[in-house]
């Protein structure tokens, strides 16, 4: 597992809005979050089809050496039309987009954002492993996937992190985040924030906390390896998130939300 400087939670940046209205509130969210030593801030392609990408470069190139910017590819389109493409010459096409948008020459955590069904995915990642040999990532990651696919994966190549949708009212991947555990891979959480209210909002109120708060400070209490990312176009909301670090539960909260 890559050592990461600051603190566990990073900072989703999907939805920062790009709009010319709204870009220099965005902007601003991002470098706060790098005031308040977010870790790792995560973008893909994807977000408003390299849009968000360009945002981030705005708002934080030449980018501080504590904070990993890593991005996602195997999507095409544009606008709503897009489409799961993990095809060689596509993957090749993407990285070079993320690279020119971001102002970066390698960019140090590269990651499948989805698994392309119709495509082998040791083409996929062998095409990631081959980019990372000419320079233009330093680490592997993928996004949604199985601990099957985790293994065929890891018998290709070294794998960093691993990105699946996991929180307290959606623990589907509990199996992933094992595995990662035993393989000391990050696990980054998207959608972290979500839960089912009940005991959540009981507790928040316990500790005068957000319920938000909560839900990030048990994701930080159940593994080690997790590192949420939260994301909101929010100042006060980027804040509080950070904040949930200093959120402690007692051992009756954790077995109450378990």
């Amino acid at each position: 597992m890559p050592h990461l400087s600051g603190g566990r939670i990073g900072f989703g940046a999907m939805q920062l809005d790009t709009s010319p209205g709204q870009r220099d509130s965005s902007v601003a969210v991002l470098r706060r979050a790098v005031e308040l030593g977010v870790p790792l801030i995560d973008t893909a392609y994807l977000y408003g089809g390299g849009g968000n990408e360009e945002l981030i470069a705005e708002a934080l190139h030449p980018y501080p050496d504590d904070v990993l910017v890593t991005t996602k590819v195997g999507v095409s389109g544009k606008g709503d039309d897009w489409r799961l493409d993990g095809r060689p010459d596509s993957l090749r096409r993407q990285v070079d987009g993320c690279l020119r948008r971001l102002r970066v020459e390698r960019i140090e955590l590269l990651q499948l954002h989805r698994v392309d069904p119709d495509v082998p995915l040791a083409d996929q990642v062998g095409t990631l492993v081959e980019l990372a040999a000419e320079g233009k990532a330093a680490e592997l990651g993928l996004s949604e996937v199985t601990v099957d696919e985790l293994a065929e994966a890891r018998a290709i190549t070294a794998i960093t992190s691993v990105q699946n949708r996991y929180n307290l009212a959606d623990r589907t991947h509990e199996p992933v985040l094992h595995a990662c555990e035993r393989l000391g891979i990050l696990f980054l959480p998207w959608r972290p924030l979500a839960h089912d209210g009940g005991a959540v909002e009981t507790i928040a109120a316990e500790l005068g906390a957000t319920p938000a708060q909560v839900a990030l400070a048990w994701l930080l209490a159940h593994s080690p390896v997790m590192l949420p990312i939260p994301g909101t176009s929010k100042l006060a909301h980027l804040e509080q998130n950070h904040a949930a670090a200093t959120v402690s539960l007692t051992s009756d909260q954790l077995a109450r939300l378990a």
